[in-house]
């Protein structure tokens, strides 16, 4: 069985991925920033957390073998393929307050993937009150020797993909970033694609 979804450039979208299911996420035309929650499907209050996993790991950032770890120490989903090799899950999502602060005050009407989550939260009972640090799939975030961060162009191509394997139900939230004051985008956003297998 095999469910197919595609997601507009600057658009939200959620889904439940079963246990023992695959979900992959496509970046359809290459540079896409996808950012990505995690839920466990029967009780919101666990969700994804981005400290847990990079401990965990032992490593900054999301790649083939990466386990996502919850808020409750449980392994969430595993990544079992990444074409496109590595992922941030330490920048966040944008928001039209960062906007402001970063690119000035005229960015402030620009959308974000904050009020993307908010509104398909919305959809599951959840708020504002709900986003944690996410993943943000496909997104270039070097990480320099003194620990400063920078956005850089996306290392992804056309069709690159990663593959997540459910260890439990999951409730998957994805902002299809609209960010086009910086690289994370190639200052051009992107339709994306989720396929959900098993």
């Amino acid at each position: 069985m095999e469910h197919v979804f595609d997601i507009p450039a600057e658009k939200p979208w959620s889904g439940i991925v079963r246990a023992g299911q695959t979900i992959r996420i496509i970046d359809s035309h290459g540079q896409q920033a996808v950012d990505t929650l995690f839920y466990n499907a029967h009780d919101f209050s666990e969700r994804y957390s981005a400290q847990d996993t990079m401990r965990a790991q032992g490593a900054a950032y999301i790649t083939t073998g990466t386990r996502l770890m919850s808020s409750e120490g449980r392994v969430m989903l595993i990544l079992t393929a990444d074409s496109a090799g590595r992922h941030d899950t330490s920048a966040g999502c944008c928001s039209c307050e960062s906007n402001t602060v970063r690119f000035g005050h005229d960015t402030r009407y620009l959308h974000a993937c904050r009020e993307n989550f908010i509104l398909e939260l919305a959809r599951h009972g959840m708020s504002k009150r709900d986003i944690v640090p996410n993943i943000n799939f496909f997104m270039n975030v070097p990480i320099s020797p003194d620990g400063a961060m920078t956005i850089d162009d996306g290392i992804s191509s056309p069709g690159d993909h990663v593959d997540l394997l459910a260890e439990m139900d999951v409730l998957c939230v994805i902002s299809n970033c609209p960010q086009v004051n910086n690289p994370c985008n190639g200052f051009d956003p992107s339709p994306v694609r989720v396929i959900i297998r098993g």
